[in-house]
């Protein structure tokens, strides 16, 4: 009877996971403007290489106020960055990168990175998921295949 409990609340709590991270897993436009695009240069304040999506934060002045605002980036997947070339050192706290992407529809100081220049001039892709949608419809793309 005991095991029987326990594996009944072992299968719960593993639902109770899994509906958190489906939950958390968001389309383009349900949260971005594809009509708002931002350039942002600022100082990396902090890096989550996390799933579903690598976060930075970058402290930038904001051009309205003039004060310094702690910018919410999100990238791609880790292993959408690592096929991208990235590694959990491309970016460090202190670097000074310059990020073009898309603000948040309903956070000021949110946006979704495209790309990310580094001090040195090295461009990385974020792997933007403006990237892999069809803007029309918000729906995923699908490349064509070809055969040879």
């Amino acid at each position: 009877m005991r095991a029987h409990w326990m594996i009944t609340a072992a299968g719960f709590g593993s639902l109770l996971l899994l509906q958190h991270s489906a939950s958390a897993h968001h389309s383009f436009a349900a949260e971005f403007d594809r009509n708002q695009s931002i350039t942002i240069t600022g100082s990396v304040t902090k890096v989550e290489w996390e799933n579903p999506h690598a976060r930075f934060y970058v402290d930038a002045k904001d051009e309205t106020t003039g004060e310094i605002a702690n910018w919410d980036f999100e990238l791609a997947s880790p292993n959408g960055l690592m096929r991208r070339g990235w590694t959990r050192n491309s970016m460090k706290i202190g670097d000074v990168v310059t990020v073009t992407g898309f603000k948040a529809k309903n956070a000021p100081h949110v946006g979704n990175a495209s790309t990310v220049t580094l001090a040195s001039g090295k461009k990385l892709f974020a792997g933007s998921s403006a990237e892999t949608e069809n803007p029309q419809t918000s729906a995923p793309t699908t490349e064509p295949t070809t055969t040879k």
